[in-house]
């Protein structure tokens, strides 16, 4: 019998997240064999030169056959149509897992393509960078992190054990929660942060007193700030678009509150500034 947990995981998607992953399992013992797949061979060469995987197909459906976990790493609104297209080819007892940044609109896409004999579990590591391919995986991305599973009353119990006791390898603490619940705190969070990071680099980056471009003054505070602005525009496009209910209330909340801090700056409300600014930094500060 195999040392390992699981002998053979296939990641499609070999960038920070999947990459990562893949590196953090070897460390840890839990898998024998890594199959990487996705659409670029030079990003491919990269993670099989940096011992990310062990080997790679460009075919999803050879780079599954025989792997015991699929993990897919995929941009959300990609993630259904791969589903379909390795499904003829996941063999039985294959657990399919995914780190998706959105999981109502996945589940309820994915859930129908998964072949009799295959269990899917839903699954998002709260843990990222601004950096994207193979080469901006580590190993220890996940330590310390946590890892959202979305189990609901179909998935198989035997498959959620394993997939948590993956992401546990990792270095990942696991919650599990619905589906509806993640999407709302992940919209809270993580999707309404990167958007106004975003729109201020768009208004900064848009002023047009002056002649010169006023982002070449930033400093520390406002490249801190926006950092995460630096992340894959094709994957907010998605997230923007998968969560759009969730995200959109967290947006018209995020409206409310500035749009109360414009008209106490408007007013001079030198008591309401200092108000809002303590309360704000009550809350920050509880969470560090």
């Amino acid at each position: 019998m195999s040392a390992f947990r699981v002998g053979r995981i296939t990641v499609i998607g070999v960038g920070l997240i999947g990459g990562s992953l893949a590196l953090a399992l070897k460390d840890a013992g839990f898998v024998g064999e890594v199959v990487g797949c996705g659409r670029g061979k030079p990003n491919l060469e990269t993670a099989l030169k940096l011992g990310i995987i062990d080997r790679y197909e460009r075919d999803p459906q050879k780079a599954v056959d025989g792997a015991d976990i699929v993990f897919l790493a995929t941009p959300v609104r990609s993630l259904a149509a791969m589903v379909a297209e390795i499904a003829p080819a996941l063999k039985a007892g294959a657990i399919l897992t995914d780190g998706g940044s959105v999981k109502e609109e996945v589940l309820r896409e994915i859930k129908p393509l998964v072949p009799a004999g295959v269990y899917f579990v839903g699954g998002h590591p709260i843990a990222g960078t601004e950096k994207s391919g193979a080469e901006a995986a580590f190993a220890s991305l996940y330590k310390g992190k946590r890892c959202i599973l979305t189990p609901d009353a179909q998935t198989d119990v035997d498959a959620l054990e394993i997939v948590t006791a993956m992401w546990q390898a990792a270095g990942s603490e696991v919650v599990c929660m619905s589906a509806e619940k993640h999407d709302r705190v992940l919209a809270a969070i993580s999707h309404l942060p990167h958007m106004v990071a975003y729109s201020l680099v768009n208004a900064v980056g848009s002023y047009d007193h002056y002649e010169e471009n006023i982002l070449e003054y930033s400093a520390g505070g406002f490249r801190d700030f926006t950092r995460i602005a630096s992340s894959d525009p094709s994957m907010w496009r998605d997230i923007a678009l998968a969560n759009q209910s969730a995200l959109i209330e967290m947006m018209e909340q995020f409206e409310t509150f500035f749009a109360e801090l414009k008209e106490d700056v408007r007013k001079g409300d030198t008591e309401r500034l200092f108000e809002f600014f303590a309360r704000s930094k009550q809350m920050r500060d509880a969470i560090l």
